[in-house]
């Protein structure tokens, strides 16, 4: 049986897992035997992985489209050549095959794989890198990073005016206060305490 795995960082909103599920097809991979979810490479403990080997045996094939796609750490790309020999398996990372199923595959085969772990976690390491270097650069110039915190100036002038009337008996509760000010419930708590905080 021919299995096929596909993986991407975020969600489908954000990115589209298509064209893995198109290259494993072309590699043979049937549509129903292909397992995919969203969630990082470098996330050892992943459902739909775990749930792929566990229907997977003896002279069954692994494709992913490349190395990266099943992990970016090279520990666990060992732990993955660890299972596939051990289960006497095909793994086809791309155009790549390393295959378990009749004899130990040669040094340099295994040797090259390996290698395509240690540059998928060092691309990893190098974006992550970016990132950061990035938001220093933003901090120091004084630029915004992440959501902006809320303070009292933000707060709309509607709902100070009925936020006043809020523990005058007989007047508004939070849930009225959150619909007159149109606001979610959450939000209204929110600014509720900010006021308060600010008494």
């Amino acid at each position: 049986m021919i299995y096929g795995y596909a993986r991407c960082s975020t969600n489908e909103s954000k990115q589209d897992i298509r064209r893995q599920f198109l290259e494993l097809k072309d590699m043979g991979v049937e549509e129903s035997n292909i397992f995919y979810e969203y969630e990082s490479a470098m996330k050892e403990d992943r459902k739909e992985l775990n749930r792929l080997f566990s229907v997977i045996f003896e002279g069954d094939t692994l494709c992913c489209t490349e190395a990266s796609r099943i992990t970016r750490s090279i520990k666990q790309l060992l732990s993955v050549l660890e299972f596939a020999k051990d289960r006497s398996i095909k793994l086809v990372l791309g155009s790549f095959v390393v295959d378990f199923t009749t004899s130990k595959p040669d040094p340099m085969t295994l040797a090259t794989v390996q290698l395509m772990g240690v540059f998928a976690e060092l691309e990893r390491n190098i974006l992550s890198e970016r990132v950061k270097s990035g938001m220093r650069n933003a901090r120091d110039k004084g630029k915004q990073i992440g959501r902006k915190f809320t303070t009292i100036e933000d707060i709309p002038d509607k709902f100070i005016t009925y936020y006043n009337t809020l523990y005058v008996p007989g007047k508004i509760n939070k849930n009225e206060l959150s619909n007159l000010s149109s606001l979610s419930y959450p939000t209204t708590l929110k600014y509720i305490s900010i006021l308060e905080n600010n008494k």
